[in-house]
């Protein structure tokens, strides 16, 4: 693991390491969460961990329910069962890959963003370039296949750094 400027760069050499990567995010969107939501940004390829990365942060939020790419709903909201009082967050995933337009894009996310913010929700959002802007105060966590093969590399920026 490598950080510069705060910005943290790690290798996950297979699903369960992107799965704990997302586990381990959970606790520091849980605490931006805090009455206002938190937002989540995941770049990548298609295969490069998006959702395995969604699935242990949902785990880590008390969520029990299967999560899935909502590419075909562009939205799924879960619930926690860890109950009020465990400090845990509701989910908002959205997948912006089939939205071509910005504009609509845009629409969608603003949409999600002020419901996540009503109930205090960590909302991820997958493929965010589709927007036609970069939401203020979002984590980001890039993925991408390193050059050997190995395994995916996770580039992740905490809200006020500028990713490269």
């Amino acid at each position: 693991m490598e950080t510069h400027d705060a910005i943290e760069v790690c290798h996950l050499a297979d699903p369960s390491a992107t799965d704990a990567l997302g586990r381990r995010l959970a606790s520091q969107l849980i605490a931006a969460a805090a009455g206002d939501g938190a937002l989540l940004l995941l770049r990548g390829d298609l295969g490069t961990g998006k959702t395995s990365l969604v699935q242990g942060l949902a785990a880590a939020l008390g969520i029990a329910e299967p999560i899935s790419s909502p590419t075909f709903a562009l939205a799924q909201h879960y619930d926690t069962d860890a109950g009020p009082d465990a400090g845990a967050a509701a989910l908002v995933h959205l997948d912006l890959y089939r939205l071509e337009q910005a504009a609509a894009a845009d629409e969608l996310f603003a949409q999600e963003e002020e419901e996540a913010r009503r109930i205090g929700a960590v909302m991820a959002v997958e493929w965010p370039e589709r927007l036609s802007f970069r939401p203020e105060g979002a984590w980001e966590v890039a993925l991408s296949h390193p050059e050997d093969g190995e395994g995916r590399l996770a580039r992740i920026t905490p809200p006020g750094l500028t990713p490269p």
